[in-house]
């Protein structure tokens, strides 16, 4: 089992930046990627990047040029740095891993204000 715990969310103005990040504890041996989906009230949850362990990264292309999710392996624990926010980034952000199944963490909430 895996287990993630996510911080970071909070409230910003349109242009202001927020990190969130995610530590892994458990069988932490066992994650292939990990990343970020959001989910924005009335719509579907949606991939916001994800990172391999060998640093390879995807972006949704919402967020391209914007957001950068990093990695520190030692600590087992992912990072977005999120840019020049807008509203329609406002969402739940959950963070998830992969390895025999997917893993989620509880979500943080990212308000983005006009």
């Amino acid at each position: 089992q895996v287990q993630l715990v996510e911080s970071g969310g909070g409230l910003v103005q349109a242009g202001g930046s927020l990190r969130l990040s995610c530590a892994a504890s458990g069988s932490t041996f066992s994650i292939n990627y990990m990343g970020w989906y959001r989910q924005a009230p009335g719509k579907q949850r949606e991939l916001v990047a994800r990172i391999m362990t060998d640093g390879s990264t995807t972006y949704g292309d919402s967020v391209k040029g914007r957001f950068t999710i990093s990695r520190d392996n030692a600590k087992n624990t992912v990072y977005l740095q999120m840019n020049s926010l807008k509203p329609e980034d406002t969402g739940v952000y959950y963070c998830f891993a992969t390895g025999p199944r997917v893993y989620w963490g509880q979500g943080t909430q990212v308000t983005v204000s006009s």
